[in-house]
């Protein structure tokens, strides 16, 4: 049970080496989830709402950062269970819908699922406070990366990976296209950046914002 952040929960799931997903407080006891995980792990999503006393229904949306399996993996079973709406960016909305089915690299979704609210790059998302979308392309043609303004925080998705390297962007063996997130990682380095909530190895609380620019532009 993690708050890593003052309305900000790193959920603890199933497998340690797991994709993660986070948890944000919203206005009058709602929340919103970005990404939902690994197959199978709704139930332990489910166990840490409970444990955080927060009714499956508390959940109001859900955000994807971009279409695999590791962060798709219990979106059917989580909106049946919270009946939460949906945001994906308008590409990454026809991938999980299955509509066409993805080619790339990486595990596509297994079940189409219908997104609500697809958006488009620099859309507003109300939520937490207000995330900005950005379209973050590289890792999959509808990768997104939400971004508080005020926080200074950037869940970025699959665009990094940190680890005993520091951060790197992720690697090439499960990205579509390396060049456009070069690309995409030199423009989140224009952001101004306190905390980087990646969703593989350590996030960053603290500092990001050197360690985003110097990678950037090493790329």
């Amino acid at each position: 049970m993690t708050e890593i952040l003052p309305g900000v929960h790193l959920v603890d799931t199933i497998a340690a080496e797991s994709t993660h997903v986070f948890l944000l407080k919203d206005r009058g006891g709602a929340w919103t989830l970005i990404d939902t995980g690994v197959p199978g792990e709704d139930a332990a999503i489910v166990k840490y709402l409970q444990q955080q006393k927060i009714e499956p229904t508390a959940v109001k949306k859900i955000l994807l950062t971009h279409l695999h399996l590791d962060h798709t993996g219990n979106l059917k079973r989580l909106v049946e269970l919270t009946r939460a709406r949906t945001f994906a960016h308008w590409i990454e909305t026809a991938y999980i819908g299955i509509k066409p089915a993805y080619d790339g690299p990486g595990t596509p979704p297994r079940e189409p699922v219908t997104i609500d609210e697809p958006f488009k790059d620099g859309d507003s998302i109300d939520t937490a406070g207000g995330l900005i979308a950005y379209h973050t392309p590289g890792h999959t043609p509808g990768h997104t990366a939400y971004y508080h303004a005020e926080r200074k925080m950037l869940f970025s998705g699959d665009l990094f990976f940190s680890g005993e390297k520091g951060i790197t962007l992720t690697p090439k063996t499960f990205t579509q296209h390396t060049p456009t997130a070069v690309i995409s990682a030199r423009r989140m380095a224009q952001l101004s950046l306190d905390s980087l909530l990646v969703n593989h190895g350590p996030v960053l609380l603290k500092d990001a914002g050197s360690k985003v620019r110097s990678l950037a532009g090493s790329l």
